[in-house]
């Protein structure tokens, strides 16, 4: 199976079981773009795993030294079959065209709940924002508890955040972090949306105020990725 290439994933394709998100830290914007053309030739001049993976994604962080991985599959098992039969030589590959590549784990999610683009809204996101919230241990309840009270201020909000586009909350299958996908048009549409009034992208509201001391809530980490690559069999 042949592979197409776009920059951004579809994040509500059908038939998606289980996503993989990771961090590999490279070290400098010139690694950064090695590795994604060096991730790029590994998996193009390769025939698609068959069936269980639906897409692979990559994106550039900010900082100029991580890259994020996002990947949706099928299933656990289909994941787990490649790692047996492809992962290993398309990494091999990788890391010798790029030399001390640190992958700094993996996490399981499902996606739960978007905030879809409004109809007839065809922008492209140039910008991914990754909201990873941390909860004091498991508990999926919590998950989608946390998550449908930021729908709910979202939908109270006053302030109008133009430069958004969509926002795909993710529940950690280990029941303990939700991951916000959020997709922009571009940095300074969130940039803006964080200079805006009230702590965060989210004004001084009662709802807003909810989420923030949510019951059980133990932190989150917020950061800025550019799309670069998305794979996806053909």
């Amino acid at each position: 199976m042949s592979v197409r290439v776009s920059t951004v994933p579809e994040i509500n394709r059908p038939g998606v079981g289980v996503v993989k998100v990771s961090t590999w830290r490279v070290g400098t914007p010139e690694r950064q773009c090695a590795a994604v053309d060096a991730i790029s030739g590994a998996w193009r001049s390769r025939d698609w795993p068959d069936g269980g993976l639906l897409s692979y994604s990559v994106l550039v962080g900010e900082d100029g030294e991580s890259l994020l991985h996002y990947s949706q599959w099928r299933d656990e098992t289909a994941y787990q079959d490649f790692v047996r039969t492809g992962r290993d030589e398309r990494n091999a590959e990788i890391d010798a065209a790029v030399p001390g590549i640190e992958r700094l784990g993996l996490a399981s999610y499902e996606l739960y709940r978007s905030g879809e683009p409004a109809e007839g809204d065809t922008r492209v996101p140039g910008c991914v924002v990754i909201v990873d919230v941390e909860f004091e241990g498991p508990d999926p309840a919590r998950q989608r508890a946390w998550t449908d009270t930021v729908f709910a201020a979202l939908d109270h909000d006053p302030y109008e955040r133009s430069g958004g586009i969509a926002a795909h909350f993710h529940a950690s299958t280990d029941g303990t972090r939700v991951l916000n996908y959020a997709e922009w048009e571009n940095a300074e549409g969130h940039i803006e949306a964080l200079n805006s009034p009230g702590d965060g992208v989210g004004s001084s509201t009662e709802q807003w105020e909810k989420v923030q001391n949510f019951p059980g809530l133990a932190g989150s980490t917020v950061k800025r990725y550019t799309p670069a690559i998305s794979l996806a069999g053909g």
